[in-house]
């Protein structure tokens, strides 16, 4: 059986360091807000290009303080792509804000700069750019945009770790860059994590606090806050992932380009282009009859998953706040998706097994 995904064996590949780094911090004794998140959070900045990243509690937390931070007017505007993950949305409402739905591109099923255009009104206030499946948004166009309107750009990289346009990291476009580090992420921790880049010294000051209860120094509360710190042990076995980052990446796009120059052209293939440093945490593709191809790959013992088989506004969650939307382009992307086996741990012949009897469909 070939996987989709075993975290079992993604992780055993870092087992001596990740125990190591366990020691570590037990020997240590200081367990929230310590020596490996301030390690971790330099550590991270400086891969990404950043001035500063704070260590929160999970992604949502990240772009739920993010916006906080921009401390907008209730009930204001926040663009975001209709087929993005609901964690984008739901930072918007617990923000007391709305989110408008705009169309992705179909060629990259990231936000389309045209779309977003149509969806501003009086009331816009910020765009949330998801970088999704590991390549980035065209953050020029998205950046002309926001200027011309005066928005705030805001990046959600929970899958773009690594991710670059024109030669620049994800997170580094907009005034902040909100990570996940969900254990399949291509930096993924063994529990829940994330993290908010920023090169807004001011901001990054409100953003510590605002994860930390509210606070500066402690027991002293300048501002209303959460409990969304970036905890000591995750940091510790993110640090030792994070040393093997590039190598991570550049597995994952070897085993992309097996798929991109060998399975047949019955399959809509991810899009290629010299601006964009793709990561693939998920490698897409699309097909027609995506549910037969699922059980046909099921059949032959190989996993594969659908990111994500239901729209946000279709989302039972939802219901009263994004009814009665039109979505075309993103319902199209939701029903015909599906996300192929690409782990760290995948060899070239697992994924030439997968390419085989994909061609056979």
């Amino acid at each position: 059986m070939i996987e989709y995904e075993n975290l079992n064996k993604s992780n055993r590949l870092f087992k001596e360091q990740l125990r190591n780094a366990f020691d570590e911090v037990f020997e240590s004794g200081w367990f929230i807000l310590g020596k490996k998140v301030n390690e971790f959070e330099k550590a991270f900045a400086a891969y990404c290009g950043s001035r500063h990243c704070i260590g929160v509690a999970n992604g949502l937390d990240a772009l739920t303080i993010a916006l906080r931070t921009m401390n907008f007017e209730k009930g204001s505007e926040v663009i975001v792509p209709s087929n993005t993950y609901i964690a984008t949305i739901l930072s918007v409402l617990h923000n007391q804000l709305i989110p408008v739905l705009a169309e992705p591109d179909i060629d990259t099923y990231n936000i389309s700069h045209l779309s977003i255009e149509e969806k501003i009104s009086a009331k816009t206030r910020g765009v949330i750019a998801v970088h999704l499946y590991g390549k980035m948004c065209a953050m020029d166009s998205i950046l002309a945009i926001a200027e011309k309107h005066n928005l705030t750009v805001i990046e959600d990289c929970a899958q773009a770790h690594g991710a670059k346009f024109k030669g620049q990291h994800a997170g580094t476009f907009g005034i902040f860059g909100a990570f996940s580090f969900y254990p399949t992420k291509n930096l993924g921790a063994l529990g829940d994590a994330g993290a908010i880049i920023t090169n807004d010294d001011l901001s990054a000051q409100t953003i510590r606090a605002i994860r930390n209860y509210g606070s500066v120094k402690k027991y002293y509360n300048e501002i209303p806050g959460f409990n969304s710190r970036l905890d000591e042990l995750q940091a510790a076995f993110l640090l030792v992932k994070l040393k093997a980052m590039d190598k991570i990446i550049n597995h994952k796009r070897m085993l992309a380009e097996l798929y991109l120059s060998n399975l047949k052209n019955d399959f809509v293939l991810p899009k290629v282009h010299a601006d964009f440093f793709d990561v693939y945490h998920i490698f897409n593709i699309r097909h027609p009859e995506r549910n037969r191809l699922r059980e046909f790959l099921r059949n032959n013992e190989i996993g594969a998953e659908i990111h994500y088989p239901v729209a946000p506004n279709k989302q039972k969650a939802l219901a009263g706040i994004l009814d009665n939307i039109f979505t075309p382009v993103a319902e199209e992307i939701h029903q015909t998706t599906l996300s192929l086996p690409i782990s760290f741990y995948h060899s070239e012949q697992d994924i030439m097994r997968v390419i085989e009897t994909l061609n056979k469909f």
